[in-house]
């Protein structure tokens, strides 16, 4: 199975929502994210399957066109014909696998939100949505982009710095359910040399384990 990303739209808010809901259950109050869609300052995106619909099934060669008698030609006028066809199965909606969120302002991209649902992690989702948002930040000229995470998070902590985040800060009492202490952290400039670099490398990485990266931001 392969996937791809790309931005999130209003069908999307519901799974959204649900895979919020799974991933961080103690924050109150829950997001808005048909509202955060309007907002100018962030950007969303989510990760789907890339399910190819089936094809439409062979229909065979045409009928020979037959001289229209005045029926035919009346219920076309009158635009029935519609009523003599089976209609299209419904398109199912594209399955959401995870959704992240940065916040743009100045020369700093701030993400503020990264999950993946569960029955999905460990299959290079978290990495490619944290590609994804780098390719972002950068589209929107960002200089660096900067996040807090959990302090007991280590497993997210040890994905961002693969990534060439590392600590800057330390937010004390940052979380209200428990008022655990976040890790501040930042990228170095995305348009260094040694940014860069590094980054082509791990895309690469990613591409031979997991496959070609398809990332669509606009």
């Amino acid at each position: 199975m392969s996937y791809y990303v790309r931005p999130m739209r209003p069908e999307d808010v519901s799974q959204v929502n649900a895979i919020d809901r799974e991933a961080f259950p103690t924050q109150w109050p829950p997001l808005d994210y048909r509202r955060e869609l309007q907002a100018q300052l962030t950007r969303h995106i989510v990760v789907c399957e890339d399910v190819s619909p089936p094809p439409l099934p062979e229909m065979g060669q045409p009928p020979q066109k037959k001289k229209r008698g005045l029926f035919t030609t009346v219920m076309k006028r009158l635009n029935f014909s519609h009523l003599f066809h089976h209609r299209l199965p419904r398109v199912a909606p594209q399955r959401v696998l995870g959704f992240a969120s940065l916040w743009v302002i100045a020369d700093e991209a701030h993400l503020t939100n990264i999950a993946v649902r569960k029955d999905f992690q460990r299959r290079g989702l978290g990495d490619l949505l944290l590609i994804a948002i780098i390719e972002l930040a950068a589209t929107l000229k960002a200089d660096f982009v900067t996040l807090e995470v959990r302090v007991s998070n280590l497993v997210a902590q040890n994905l961002y710095k693969k990534y060439g985040f590392t600590q800057v800060g330390l937010r004390h009492g940052y979380y209200t359910d428990n008022r655990e202490d976040a890790v501040l952290m930042s990228t170095e400039s995305l348009n260094s040399p040694s940014f860069q670099k590094r980054f082509a490398e791990l895309k690469q990485a990613y591409q031979q384990k997991y496959g070609s990266i398809a990332i669509k931001l606009d």
